[in-house]
């Protein structure tokens, strides 16, 4: 394969002209895309290759071209996106943008694979639900399977731990969750059971906000929890970048009296950041797949966030420090804001239809 395209390489420079040669109706010296006079190997007004390749070997050419030469960004930008947020941050900034990819593609490509990754393994999609609310008696006997299957396999880890070996140690950090979730489990159904409809409630469900529209939406996922989780899901993949408008004046709120910092630093620091949470969430994904010890998961869940985001200030802002921890601190606080608004943002939209 590798010697035919070769060979087709070879033929295709016999048979077309190089640049500055006449060809296809070109004038010779002439960029064949804007007519600009070409002064070395590419034209200095729009970029483009001098020699304009007419071959199938060509095509070959540009898709190994492109996949490699992304995935040597990749390979350059994800390590110092985990690794060195802050000086990955910093040096696009100040413009060094050849050598990565862009915090806005990266931030895409993140969210495709998040999603997909959800939605392959399992996520809301694939809920049982109707469009219509369930009945009381429906949704208590859809809890009390959960809590049956739930104790089987809690009685199962406690065995395993009980006995020793190996798997005990995994079955051991297996119980803390599974109680946490049999717990949770009892409490829905209490509340299932004594409310006077049979329906969970969203925290927001008498409120008014005084927005039509987005007291519609609450409505209806107070009607219907599983139905508007599923709805969420699907509308948050096409509207997650407005995650970055709604998440930037929170950042530049943060270094109001630092004027040297403008709206762009702000937009490229948030874009890496949310990039970062993306793959955390799709890394804690696989995990939980393959069913890894719950202390690895909770771990990254608790501290990764903090801490990413602790680096990225000190790298990106130059902070000491105390600097950095408070404004990590108050980030954290304005992440759960921002998330906050976004889902107001989607039931406002009317997203919920």
């Amino acid at each position: 394969m590798a010697g035919d395209i070769a060979t087709g390489a070879l033929l295709g420079r016999a048979v077309e002209p190089r640049a500055g040669e006449s060809g296809g109706g070109a004038a010779q010296g002439v960029c064949l895309n804007c007519g600009t006079a070409l002064i070395g190997e590419f034209c200095h007004a729009c970029g483009q290759n001098g020699h304009v390749h007419k071959t199938l070997s060509s095509i070959g050419h540009d898709l190994l071209h492109g996949v490699f030469h992304f995935e040597g960004k990749v390979w350059r930008t994800l390590p110092m996106l985990v690794a060195h947020p802050g000086q990955l941050t910093r040096r696009y900034i100040d413009g060094e943008r050849a050598r990565f990819v862009s915090p806005l593609a990266l931030f895409l490509f993140f969210v495709f694979l998040m999603f997909a990754t959800i939605s392959s393994l399992g996520g809301a999609s694939d809920m049982n639900f109707d469009a219509t609310p369930r009945s009381r008696e429906e949704r208590i006997a859809a809890v009390d399977g959960n809590i049956a299957k739930t104790q089987a396999e809690l009685t199962k880890a406690e065995g395993l731990a009980a006995k020793g070996g190996p798997g005990a140690e995994d079955a051991a950090s297996d119980i803390v969750g599974l109680k946490a979730t049999l717990s949770g489990l009892k409490v829905a159904r209490n509340t299932i059971a004594t409310s006077k409809d049979g329906h969970t409630r969203v925290t927001l469900s008498d409120a008014k906000t005084g927005w039509d529209r987005l007291d519609h939406g609450i409505a209806k996922a107070n009607a219907n929890p599983e139905l508007a989780l599923y709805k969420l899901q699907s509308s948050a993949y096409k509207y997650s970048w407005a995650l970055i408008p709604i998440s930037v004046p929170f950042v530049a709120l943060i270094f109001l009296w630092r004027r040297k910092f403008k709206l762009y630093d702000h937009a490229i620091f948030v874009t890496y950041s949310l990039s970062f949470m993306l793959l955390l969430v799709t890394a804690v994904t696989l995990l939980m797949m393959i069913d890894a010890p719950g202390v690895i998961t909770g771990c990254l869940i608790a501290f990764a966030p903090p801490v990413h985001l602790f680096a990225q200030l000190r790298g990106t802002y130059g902070l000491n420090w105390f600097s950095s921890l408070w404004r990590t601190l108050a980030l954290m606080l304005f992440g759960i804001i921002t998330l906050t608004l976004f889902a107001m943002l989607l039931l406002g939209l009317g997203l919920m239809e």
